[in-house]
């Protein structure tokens, strides 16, 4: 069964090996995965991975947002994947073919997570980027199309903000994996916040997301492992 503290992906954004393991070590046993993002990634390498292996048995979340013609992400998806990480995620903007040349390379434990809008963005932003008024305007749509895209290329799910987790559900089913950045608890209180699209974590799960990515609510509480605990709490409350 599925605990709260399961849906918590607390990811390690931060400089170096000894920050990062400082965090794990506070935080190993009250959340379902670790993240490591580029930061993290290219600052210490594939031994990052096997350093959390020692410490925690929380899976891994490899957020590389691979993005490349085909034949290079199918490469790339091969090499993520034999590190034995429980998800690996992609991006959408090419189109099915990208997307089905890493899909295709699918053949072990990990997982790939197509990432849809990212929560940084508004409609604002799309504009700028050239994106047409009526899905630059209608974020939900523009995620819908992005995720029927991923479907279709083999992806196992989808990165989408609580906004658009409740409509990726109801057209592409429970089973398809749906992984919600932008979460804000309610007691969380973030200066200078740059996403866009948050929610709170009830309010994620309520709409069916599968797992939750909470930092700054939880790296920058005055306890790290207390503030898991109230965000379980939050988890709980739905289930």
């Amino acid at each position: 069964m599925k605990l709260p503290r399961d849906y918590i992906i607390f990811p390690l954004d931060l400089p170096n090996r000894k920050e990062a393991m400082r965090y794990v070590g506070i935080l190993k046993d009250s959340v379902g995965l670790f993240k490591v993002g580029l930061e993290l990634f290219i600052a210490e390498g594939p031994g990052i991975i096997s350093a959390l292996r020692q410490e925690t048995a929380a899976g891994i979340f490899l957020d590389l947002k691979l993005h490349d013609i085909p034949e290079t992400m199918r490469r790339a998806f091969l090499s993520a994947s034999a590190h034995g990480a429980a998800f690996v995620t992609v991006h959408c903007e090419q189109g099915q073919e990208m997307l089905k040349a890493a899909a295709d390379a699918a053949h072990g434990e990990t997982k790939i997570l197509a990432v849809t809008v990212l929560t940084s963005l508004n409609s604002g932003h799309l504009v700028s980027l050239g994106y047409r008024e009526d899905l630059s305007r209608d974020l939900k749509r523009l995620v819908l199309l992005k995720t029927r895209v991923a479907r279709d290329a083999g992806c196992h799910g989808v990165v989408c903000s609580g906004h658009e987790v409740g409509a990726v559900k109801k057209e592409f089913g429970r089973d398809f994996l749906a992984v919600t950045p932008g979460i804000r608890p309610k007691w969380s209180i973030i200066d200078k916040d740059d996403q866009q699209r948050i929610v709170t974590p009830a309010d994620a799960v309520g709409y069916g997301a599968d797992y939750l990515v909470i930092g700054r609510p939880i790296r920058d509480a005055r306890d790290p492992k207390e503030a898991c605990e109230r965000t379980a709490e939050e988890i709980a409350s739905v289930l």
